[in-house]
C-alpha cells in the first residue's frame, strides 16, 4: 500500500478581536466548540491533518493571531512562509466587516503576492448584520475565496479549509516539505 503524499501548509487566521477566530480554528482542529475563550495574546498554534483523497493528505499549520489593535503590529511576522490567510469577520457586526477590509489591505501590502486569501463570515447561526451579498461582493472585488461559517454548529468550517487547499499550488507544498532548517551559524566569541 502506498502512503498518501503529505502536503504541508501554513495558514494564518486574521480578523478583529471577538470575531471568533479561536473558536473557528478549534472547531476545525478539534471538532469542538469552545463556549468561552480569553483573547489571544500574540498567536496560538494548531495543527490539523485532512485526507483529501487516498493519495493526498494536507497538514495545516494554523496560526491564530491576536485581533486586538495593540498586537496588530506583530501580525506581519506571522505572514512569513504562509501559504494562505483566512480573514474572519463576525456576520452580526458591521464594524468587524469594515475591519476585514483593513486586513485585506494589510495582506496585500505585507504578504507574499502568491498567498491565497479567503474571507469567512463567522457566526451565521445568529442574526446577521452583514448580508451574504456584502461579503461575496467584497471577496469578488479582491479575488478572494468566500464562505459563511459557524464555529458553534460547525457549518462550513471544513469546506472552507478544503477550498483553500484546492487553491494552493502543489509545487509550493513540495517546496515546503523539502525545506530544512539551516544549522545555526557558529558564533565567534568576543572578549573585552
Amino acid at each position: 500500500m502506498v502512503e498518501p503524499e503529505e502536503r504541508r501548509y501554513k495558514i494564518v487566521i486574521l480578523g478583529n478581536s471577538g470575531v471568533g477566530k479561536t473558536c473557528l480554528i478549534y472547531r476545525f482542529a478539534k471538532d469542538t466548540f469552545l463556549e468561552s475563550t480569553n483573547p489571544t495574546i500574540g498567536a496560538n498554534f494548531y495543527t490539523k491533518h485532512v485526507n483529501v483523497d487516498d493519495k493526498t493528505t494536507y497538514k495545516f499549520d494554523l496560526w491564530d493571531t491576536a485581533g486586538q489593535e495593540r498586537y496588530k503590529s506583530l501580525t506581519p511576522m506571522y505572514y512569513k512562509g504562509a501559504s494562505a490567510a483566512l480573514i474572519v469577520y463576525d456576520a452580526t457586526a458591521v464594524d468587524s466587516f469594515e475591519g476585514a477590509k483593513d486586513w485585506i489591505k494589510e495582506l496585500h501590502n505585507n504578504a507574499a503576492p502568491s498567498i491565497v486569501i479567503a474571507l469567512a463570515a463567522n457566526k451565521i447561526d445568529l442574526n446577521k448584520g452583514v448580508s451574504r451579498e456584502m461579503g461575496q461582493d467584497l471577496a469578488n472585488k479582491h479575488s478572494l475565496l468566500f464562505s459563511e461559517v459557524s464555529a458553534k454548529t460547525g457549518e462550513g468550517i471544513s469546506e472552507t479549509f478544503i477550498n483553500i487547499a484546492k487553491r494552493l499550488p502543489k509545487i509550493q507544498a513540495k517546496k515546503a516539505q523539502g525545506q530544512k532548517l539551516a544549522a545555526p551559524k557558529k558564533q565567534e566569541s568576543w572578549c573585552c
